[in-house]
């Protein structure tokens, strides 16, 4: 480990688990993107594992095997919650040692349910195995809520990369150059953050379908700005540090002083700035949905099951549900951002080199 970390990263870090909130919210939230990354293994409508006549198969990451394969009879996808069924009734006539194995939600977040014999929403149901019931669309709550998790968690990293990227470079570049390249930038930047962000959602959606990667183009091409204001600040004030005079007195490049020298002393405000951006990535993607504005249906999204629960508050599961899900996660990670900003306070450590 010390060979990874400098020192002083490795009391950045130790303060950070000392603080145990923090510490706890990081370890529950990397429980739940986990669980989101392999939600196919315990909510699909796919069978983990199907023991058929001596063989093995291994429905869930695998190709679509149909019907007629089990002697179903049929030749679409097999419906495992069916052949789960059949082969239990021959197990009990003391025929083949046949059997299937389902996730613990064996329901697809696409894939409706209209078998409770009434009208959906539908209040939760262990015996249907509808956890948190289900939409007003007879689709499971809790497998749409775990791949809403999945896609905005992957919306607010993916937004939150690029943006920094592209925000941190030009703003170190802005801030260590200086001179006519930074009036530029500036004046740039003020005339680009007076576009109205939700007026350029609004007409591009009503232009093209709406997609993930189209959200996220929009949300870089908007969220660079912020961080790339903190980074020329700080770069102008280390661009005088002797040791990045002594750099340029040694023939260092631009780039290599910025990387380098100039980078690893401002990074406190990239990790401490970066959970607060999560939060707000998650928050923009959720209130898209909700408004009408997001990613088109049927995709799974906490926006969209507010909406529902907001116009169907006679099924009272659903809006708990999103509710809850989105309170925890955007409490889990302000907890985590402020166990950062605490542990990485330059007032407590400093790197000048």
């Amino acid at each position: 480990m010390a060979r990874l970390f400098s020192e002083l990263t490795l009391k950045k870090l130790r303060r950070f688990r000392s603080i145990r909130r923090g510490y706890y919210a990081f370890c529950l939230f990397m429980l739940m993107v986990v669980l989101a990354l392999t939600a196919e293994l315990w909510a699909s409508n796919r069978a983990l594992l199907v023991k058929y006549e001596g063989q093995y198969y291994f429905p869930t990451y695998g190709a679509v095997i149909t019907g007629d394969t089990f002697g179903l009879g049929y030749q679409y996808e097999t419906n495992y919650r069916e052949l789960k069924e059949v082969l239990a009734r021959q197990a009990d006539a003391n025929q083949e040692d046949n059997w299937v194995l389902l996730p613990i939600v064996p329901w697809s977040p696409y894939e409706q349910d209209y078998s409770s014999g009434s009208f959906p929403p539908t209040a939760p149901s262990l015996a249907q195995r509808h956890y948190l019931g289900t939409d007003n669309s007879g689709r499971d709550i809790l497998a749409r809520l775990v791949y809403g998790f999945r896609t905005a968690v992957g919306f607010a990293f993916i937004a939150l990369t690029a943006s920094y990227v592209i925000g941190v470079l030009l703003g170190c570049t802005m801030g260590f150059v200086g001179g006519k390249f930074d009036l530029l930038f500036q004046r740039f930047i003020e005339v680009w953050s007076q576009v109205p962000f939700l007026y350029v959602i609004m007409i591009l959606v009503s232009l093209t379908q709406p997609n993930f990667m189209l959200f996220v183009g929009i949300n870089v091409l908007f969220g660079w700005m912020g961080i790339t204001w903190y980074m020329r600040t700080l770069t102008y004030r280390e661009k005088v540090r002797d040791y990045v005079l002594a750099a340029r007195a040694q023939g260092a490049g631009l780039w290599r002083i910025i990387v380098h020298h100039i980078l690893p002393n401002t990074l406190v405000m990239i990790v401490t700035l970066a959970p607060f951006t999560v939060v707000a990535n998650i928050s923009l993607l959720t209130a898209l949905d909700y408004l009408g504005f997001g990613l088109a249906p049927p995709t799974p999204s906490w926006g969209e099951l507010l909406r529902q629960g907001v116009n169907h508050l006679d099924a009272p599961w659903i809006v708990a549900s999103v509710v809850t899900a989105v309170s925890l996660v955007l409490i889990t990670v302000s907890f985590i951002g402020e166990a950062i900003r605490e542990a990485f306070d330059p007032k407590h450590f400093s790197r000048y080199e």
